[in-house]
């Protein structure tokens, strides 16, 4: 492959195509030692549900490359997908009797988010979406989400001395991390390039096309970091029998 008479397109192109399957690699690999040490289903299975977020989020950002100058209604649906399933790793661990009004707050973003895709999406094929509505969905998405989010913060924060053995600072980054660069980085790059600080002759695509592509190459990017990362945040460790056998020696000494 000679990448010097790539031009930039083709270059975006193989290097986003190699971020994904780096992202799917490093995935593939701790849901695999999850599955062989398969100790606690109940927890191995909300966090095989997490890690697969940033495989997930980079593949479907590398479809949408694949077919940049596609519909609106296509780049709406493959954002859907994401956004969508970002709302699954919210519940899985907001079950108890106490957290009733963290998981109510939780749960609204599970609900919106899924009915605002539905209604852009319709509202589109029907050609009845104009810019104005665009931005509506988008602050009511935002008020949201930051609502959410703010649960999970509060949560982590009054639990936080309780869940320290488990790693929660890791696992809550993992988590908003990819929520974050797939949500408020989009509605950044909507801004900037609604705003003509972003245009078309910085890039090889036309304006009407510019801020999906631009989306769609930092996730694929930004989840290989997250992928990695989540080896540490959710090591199986703890269901290997690891971290047992290192307690057992620092008792004997």
């Amino acid at each position: 492959m000679d990448f010097a008479s790539m031009d930039r397109a083709q270059l975006t192109m193989v290097g986003s195509g190699f971020s994904a399957l780096l992202s799917m690699h490093f995935t593939i690999q701790l849901l695999s030692q999850h599955l062989f040490f398969w100790k606690n289903p109940k927890e191995q299975k909300a966090i095989i549900m997490i890690i697969c977020m940033a495989p997930l989020y980079a593949i479907d950002s590398f479809v949408g490359l694949l077919d940049i100058r596609g519909s609106k209604t296509f780049f709406m649906f493959l954002d859907s997908v994401k956004e969508c399933y970002e709302a699954v790793p919210r519940t899985a661990r907001l079950d108890h009797r106490t957290l009733k009004l963290l998981k109510h707050w939780t749960w609204q973003f599970v609900i919106i988010r899924p009915a605002c895709s539905i209604l852009m999406i319709m509202l589109q094929i029907l050609g009845l979406y104009p810019s104005w509505l665009s931005w509506t969905f988008t602050i009511i998405l935002n008020i949201s989400f930051s609502v959410a989010m703010y649960s999970l913060v509060v949560f982590y924060h009054v639990f936080s001395k309780e869940l320290q053995p488990h790693k929660p600072l890791s696992k809550f980054i993992c988590i908003k991390g990819i929520v974050f660069f797939s949500f408020w980085q989009g509605l950044l790059v909507k801004i900037l390039v609604s705003w003509g600080i972003i245009k078309s002759h910085h890039f090889w695509l036309d304006v009407e096309h510019l801020q999906e592509a631009i989306q769609n190459v930092l996730i694929c990017v930004e989840m290989v970091f997250f992928s990695v990362m989540q080896q540490y945040a959710y090591h199986v460790a703890p269901y290997s029998g690891d971290v047992e056998a290192k307690l057992k020696l620092k008792k004997d000494d």
